[in-house]
């Protein structure tokens, strides 16, 4: 089936942390023997920060950060495709590309696919207006990618005819185990943009935690931090590129996963970047989020830390081969379950079951 997909970047990890996702389950879907075409605009700067060449497995489309642009490049799409995909988070006329997805005239299937949805249904029942009250029940499917059952009612509620959770995974021939380099090289590393609803957690999961450790590194990767005063021991990387992503995890005695608030409240929605981490062997302290054990098991497989105070005790008690056991365990459980090939599987499986109900409709 020919997939047309609109999102903020397949290209470019530049302020867009969804790309990994992206990546790593578009490709599996093209291997299920799909036709993938990406849609994005040429926007925030991200075209001169790309960190991947045009993917054999996907078509490339950059379009104008215009009204002509996104209205241009939607309409081809719906000429062509089987399956049209408006992501959330594109960056410029999201409204306007959520609603005319809901209302162009196209036999393609029809899917919200949402990368932040629990900031998106904090949105909605905060705005009784809210575009998306109108345009989701016009949508066939809405995915996203963490939330579980709440997230899944929470949409539901809102209009969707279903919604399902297809989890961040990891792609293992894109993040794997890597040799450390002195520039990460610390204790404890967090990879992690600068974002009003992380920011405060951030300043309690982490940087408090290097202020009363200062006998212990710390390095901090991730765009927006430059003007942030932090602790002398805490070390600014800046963005950090996919390329290094594996050395960056793989440096530090163990690194952070800190949920956004909304992800945090909602739970079952794992960043990206417990998958990458966990792929280049590393040894993770995450905060806690309902759901963990769905991917990790606490304290054999995984660190989990309530609030700085334990983060800082987790620190404490970790020394190498500890931190080893629990990297080299959380890396088999993550390739035995939660790969992108698993993920694209699932996407396959709702396609077919769509496909039936739509045959016995006709």
């Amino acid at each position: 089936m020919k997939i047309c997909f609109f999102g903020s970047s397949l290209v470019s990890s530049y302020w867009n942390g969804a790309a990994t996702y992206y990546r790593g389950i578009l490709k599996e879907i093209a291997a299920l023997g799909h036709d993938i075409t990406f849609f994005e605009p040429d926007a925030f700067a991200r075209q001169a920060h790309r960190d991947i060449d045009d993917p054999s497995w996907a078509t490339v489309v950059i379009y104008p950060a215009t009204s002509e642009g996104w209205q241009r490049s939607l309409a081809a799409a719906a000429r062509s495709a089987d399956i049209l995909v408006k992501a959330s988070g594109v960056g410029v006329f999201d409204i306007e590309l959520e609603n005319a997805v809901a209302e162009i005239q196209s036999r393609a299937l029809r899917l919200y696919w949402d990368v932040d949805a629990p900031a998106t249904l904090e949105a909605i029942a905060a705005d009784p207006g809210h575009h998306l009250r109108g345009a989701i029940p016009c949508y066939d499917l809405v995915l996203t990618y963490g939330g579980g059952e709440p997230v899944a009612q929470g949409y539901r509620a809102a209009g969707a005819r279903d919604c399902v959770p297809i989890y961040n995974a990891l792609d293992p021939a894109t993040h794997h185990p890597a040799p450390p380099i002195p520039e990460f090289a610390c204790d404890l590393s967090l990879l992690a943009n600068r974002l009003p609803d992380r920011e405060r957690r951030v300043e309690q999961f982490f940087i408090e935690v290097a202020d009363r450790l200062p006998a212990r590194s710390f390095v901090l990767g991730g765009a927006g931090w430059d003007s942030k005063p932090m602790p002398q021991n805490i070390r600014k990387s800046g963005h950090v590129g996919t390329g290094q992503h594996n050395a960056f995890f793989a440096s530090a005695l163990a690194t952070l996963n800190i949920n956004r608030d909304s992800m945090a409240k909602y739970g079952f929605s794992p960043p990206t970047r417990v998958f990458e981490a966990v792929g280049a062997g590393a040894c993770l302290i995450t905060d806690a989020w309902d759901g963990i054990d769905h991917f990790l098991e606490p304290g054999t497989e995984v660190l989990v830390a309530a609030n700085g105070d334990e983060v800082a005790g987790h620190l404490d008690m970790l020394e190498p081969t500890r931190a080893s056991a629990i990297a080299r365990r959380a890396r088999a459980r993550i390739l035995a379950h939660h790969t992108y090939r698993h993920r694209a599987r699932q996407f396959q499986q709702l396609l077919e079951g769509m496909n039936i109900r739509t045959e016995a409709a006709e």
